[in-house]
């Protein structure tokens, strides 16, 4: 039985696997069902899944040793007695359910830990919904594929027709071919090259430090530097519990603001994400002096990349929390942002993940000693805005309404905010431990307030 060896960056993320630090990913994807579907469309839809006759990989892996997560020859097998039963599952609501009651199943689905000795995902088909309504939800370890490749990999089972009942599944559609290259051995001349490649990157990355800690010195808060990020009380311990809620928002309206004030639409996302902490904090007599900073990662991958394991680098950007008018903070989170983003551009990739790595250090660091939530955080908040389909999606007939992410939150790092476009709206998934990180609920409510009130601000 073969083996893949796990790569330096998939590794990292099943060290991190523990109770409380569950290193999984989900979606959530609620459905109007087509309006021919019969009393027995779900029923038979589970069946139809599990009766799939063949799983690809990555779907049908394991882990060699799933005893020893932090094997350091850890590697992926085929898993010869894969069982469909347990990886596709049916949940109902008590009928009609609503988004609340949604959201407190997914919440829990969300705080169980994979199975280890098995591949390691899980799609669950739950009903009940008001109006007919179903929605599936889908987690899947971030060792086995990163958020970008399994949403990829996921849109690959709808279609753009309502009329389509027979694309594959995401688990048994094989991935297209790549045209076969030939690997010439090794020469004093590759090698050298591949030396001088890495001493490049390792000098762009040197520089863009350089500027970091330069502003750091200089005071300089535009440019946010690591463990600039103050003490709050959503960076403490965190249980296995965890709490989900969604927001919905036309597009549209953000987009106004960014074309009114000169910004990008992920600029407008940050700050209704700092307004709503804000808000949150000041209720909770909890605010710090110092803004919250946000982690955010940039995909890196080329837009040909078929994706598969973590290619992802990262800048920290003010959510400029400590003031209170709308306008002026969004113009920070503009200026905070754009430093930042000025310092990846040039690099080549390799010289990206080596910047990003050392900006992340103090969470490694943190992590591996166990002191997450016990020291100064490296950020407050993970903060994610993954682009999505811009036509309507539709799964054997019944058309997506949403695409909800749901992430990773850790000790020190209780809260994740990931964000996914689709179609003509922009949806929030707010992922949250539920004893660490209170009134999640309330600040999913309070981007909209947010929104609202920079819209208000805006001159007319």
């Amino acid at each position: 039985m073969s083996g893949k060896k796990l790569s330096i960056m998939d590794a990292v993320f099943l060290a991190g696997e523990s109770r409380e630090t569950m290193m999984h990913v989900g979606g959530l994807f609620p459905f109007t069902p087509p309006a021919d579907a019969k009393p027995g469309f779900l029923r038979a839809l589970a069946d139809e899944l599990r009766e799939t006759p063949e799983i690809v990989a990555p779907w049908n892996l394991r882990l060699r040793t799933p005893e020893l997560l932090k094997n350091p020859l850890q590697s992926w097998i085929e898993d010869d007695a894969f069982d469909m039963e347990y990886h596709v599952r049916r949940s109902a609501l008590p009928t009609p359910g609503d988004e609340r009651e949604l959201g407190i199943l997914v919440s829990r689905l969300h705080g169980i830990q994979l199975d280890f000795h098995r591949p390691p995902w899980e799609l669950h088909i739950i009903e009940g919904l008001q109006g007919g309504r179903f929605a599936l939800y889908f987690k899947i370890h971030h060792a086995l594929v990163d958020g970008y490749t399994s949403m990829r990999m996921l849109a690959s089972t709808l279609s753009e027709d309502p009329d389509d009942r027979d694309t594959p599944m995401f688990f048994s559609q094989r991935p297209r071919a790549r045209p076969p290259t030939e690997l010439a051995p090794p020469t004093l001349t590759t090698i050298t090259d591949m030396a001088r490649t890495q001493m490049g990157a390792a000098r762009e990355a040197g520089r863009a430090l350089m500027n970091v800690f330069r502003a750091a010195r200089d005071h300089d808060r535009d440019l946010v530097s690591p463990l600039q990020a103050p003490s709050s009380i959503i960076n403490r311990r965190i249980t296995r519990n965890r709490r989900f809620a969604t927001q919905q928002y036309p597009i549209a309206r953000l987009k106004r603001i960014a074309r009114a004030t000169g910004a990008t639409l992920n600029d407008v996302v940050l700050t209704l994400c700092g307004a709503a902490l804000r808000r949150l904090l000041v209720e909770l007599d909890a605010l710090p002096a110092a803004p919250l900073i946000a982690m955010v990662p940039v995909n890196i991958r080329p837009k040909d990349d078929p994706g598969g394991g973590n290619a992802v680098g990262s800048i920290l950007a003010s959510l400029a929390t400590d003031l209170e008018d709308p306008l002026a903070r969004l113009q920070a989170v503009m200026a905070s942002a754009q430093r930042a983003k000025a310092e990846l551009q040039g690099m080549s990739r390799s010289a990206i993940l080596q910047y990003s790595a050392v900006m992340m250090s103090p969470l490694s660091l943190q992590q591996l000693t166990g002191t997450g939530g016990r020291v100064r955080p490296a950020f407050n908040v993970v903060i994610s805005n993954v682009p999505g389909p811009e036509r309507p999606l539709y799964f054997r007939g019944a058309r997506l309404e949403a695409i909800y992410p749901l992430s990773i939150p850790t000790h020190g790092y209780g809260l994740n905010i990931t964000i996914n476009s689709y179609v003509d709206t922009i949806n929030f998934g707010f992922t949250g431990c539920r004893d660490s990180v209170p009134r999640l609920q309330r600040l999913a409510v309070f981007t909209g307030q947010a929104l609202d009130e920079l819209e208000a601000a805006i001159p007319q």
